[in-house]
């Protein structure tokens, strides 16, 4: 599966060995002196002129550390500011060389080249992303332009239009950011193999940088682009969406949460660390990037549009910054106390940005510690689901190709499930049922309704919503088949390995243990109405996504 990966080579630090990029030993020079030379008020407002991630901020600054209900005073994009002035004050910091790998063998980057090239794919976003920064280094450091490049497949597994637009309204804020900061924006339309490697030749690419995804579809794009490439143009990946890097993290499969826990928390120091800026690129292209015309682009997606957009999430950057805010701001402090509570408003929201890579998990972890100084237990909580359990889904997906299939479970949970394939289930529904949220169950229908009408699911919810199918259809097989659709169809945050791991962990006990066996779950654990009631008010739940009746 990863046999693309140069085998038990260490990553070259490109920025500090001379042997290798003659020119790199300069770069940290350069970037000093680009620091010295622009004031960090003057570079943040040049970037927010793309991104607008903190219009209409103001009055009194507040002090770093200050806790979430000093916060709760302040005007809309604070936040913003903040972060901008942290990445300023890091300008020119060392790059962790661990971040990175090369997937070619070529290690130099093409002499008389016109460009270093970002392919930019899960990490939709500007600021606070870990491959943009290193390509704008390694840009710097040759004296080169850098362009990004992002190409739209017309089809993503089981992604509707909702989660198209939701991307693309992300891109224009990219874009808008980029062109900016003198980086030249790509947007290509149709698969990335060819695309690229036709781009690569067409604007003379020295090296290529990636970013980091474990899915098959995205692992099978970056091998056919690595046997596609010239032999003499590098090819690198950088983990740009977890904290600690997958394979830095752990290189093999690893059990659950408890087996991958202390490899990360034990490398936290080395990788959760401040962000610098991607800064104004001063080596210009001789040409330009075309222009995109952007409603265009959401009218021509031919994919199902009447699962349409969503009002409570705001696409991009800016959207999904103005949603942290309000996270510290309003709910951080419930989150330890409430999160499984599908009536408080106690979650953080974020999964759809963290999903697009429009925000940074890294950026949201530190943000939260920074300003929770009064709500540690909730610091904690969402911490561990943030970074272990989050990153503990990448790692299944990364080292388990049957991620998304009964094959990929656990032997004690395929031999239980396969002994109480059989068994009589009380209810039957056919795929079309459950996706109207047609069901004898008003809690169950009341979160289906809520995936249709608002494109997310409570977390708890998730759970029950999942382990239901698996008790209302044919067989294991049929149950996972269906849960995996509905979320990937419907789900802003849908096709991604969380969701994978989440319909795995209700369906086939991955990363749970064995419990008491009872009909058609077998050993896996169960859930049911009666539990939930003693949790929180089913009833209001399912009054609130009721089906309205005149």
């Amino acid at each position: 599966m990863h046999c693309f990966v140069v085998a038990a080579k260490r990553t070259l630090n490109i920025f500090q060995t001379a042997a290798k990029l003659p020119r790199a030993a300069g770069l940290h020079a350069l970037l000093d002196g680009r620091a010295a030379s622009m004031s960090a008020k003057k570079a943040e407002l040049k970037r927010r002129g793309g991104s607008g991630q903190a219009e209409g901020a103001g009055g009194k600054k507040q002090r770093s550390g200050e806790s979430a209900a000093a916060a709760g005073g302040r005007e809309d994009g604070w936040l913003g500011l903040e972060v901008a002035e942290l990445r300023a004050k890091n300008t020119g910091c060392k790059f962790n060389d661990k971040r990175v790998r090369f997937l070619s063998e070529e290690q130099k980057v093409k002499q008389s080249c016109s460009g270093v090239l970002y392919w930019m794919s899960r990490d939709q976003r500007v600021q606070d992303n870990w491959a943009l920064i290193y390509a704008q280094r390694l840009a710097l450091a040759e004296e080169l332009p850098l362009h990004i490049c992002f190409c739209l497949v017309p089809r993503y597994l089981d992604a509707a239009y909702r989660q198209y637009a939701f991307m693309i309204r992300g891109l224009q804020e990219v874009a808008k950011e980029c062109k900016s900061l003198d980086i030249q924006f790509h947007f290509l339309r149709g698969d990335p193999e060819q695309l690229l490697l036709d781009f690569v030749k067409t604007w003379n690419i020295g090296a290529l940088v990636t970013d980091f995804n474990p899915l098959r579809l995205h692992l099978q794009w970056i091998e056919n682009v690595r046997k596609g490439l010239p032999s003499n143009i590098p090819f690198l990946q950088v983990d740009a969406h977890n904290v600690v890097p997958c394979w830095e993290a752990s290189p093999k499969l690893e059990y659950g949460a408890r087996t991958i826990r202390g490899k990360i928390t034990k490398q936290l120091p080395d990788f959760l660390t401040e962000f610098p800026p991607v800064d104004t690129h001063p080596h210009a292209s001789k040409k330009t990037a075309k222009s995109v015309n952007w409603e265009e682009v959401l009218d021509s997606v031919e994919v199902d549009r009447t699962v349409g957009e969503v009002e409570w999430a705001r696409p991009g950057t800016s959207g999904g910054m103005a949603m942290l805010e309000s996270f510290i701001q309003q709910r951080l402090r419930l989150f330890a106390t409430e999160r499984n509570n599908p009536n408080s408003e106690a979650v953080s929201h974020l999964s759809p940005w963290l999903h697009a890579g429009q925000l940074s998990a890294q950026r949201v972890v530190k943000e939260v510690q920074r300003w929770g100084k009064n709500a540690r237990e909730s610091v904690a909580s969402f911490t561990e689901e943030l970074v272990v359990r989050r990153e503990l889904a990448d790692n299944f997906c990364y080292y388990n190709k049957e991620y998304d299939s009964i094959a990929g479970a656990y032997d004690w949970a395929k031999t239980t499930l396969k002994i109480h394939a059989k068994d009589k289930r009380a209810y039957l529904y056919t795929q079309e049922q459950l996706e109207t949220g047609k069901t004898h169950d008003q809690l169950w229908n009341a979160a289906q309704r809520q995936l249709l009408l608002e494109g997310k699911m409570h977390g708890f919810m998730r759970m029950y919503w999942a382990k239901k199918i698996l008790e209302w259809t044919s067989s294991p097989e049929e149950a996972l088949t269906i849960a995996l659709y509905l979320n990937d169809h419907y789900s802003l945050d849908g096709c991604d390995p969380n969701g994978y791991v989440g319909c795995m962990w209700s369906i086939c006990g991955i990363h749970d243990q064995g419990w008491a066996e009872r009909p058609v779950f077998g050993k896996v654990r169960y859930m049911n109405y009666a539990g939930c009631k003693r949790k929180f008010d089913v009833s209001r739940f399912e009054r609130k996504y009721a089906v309205k009746t005149d």
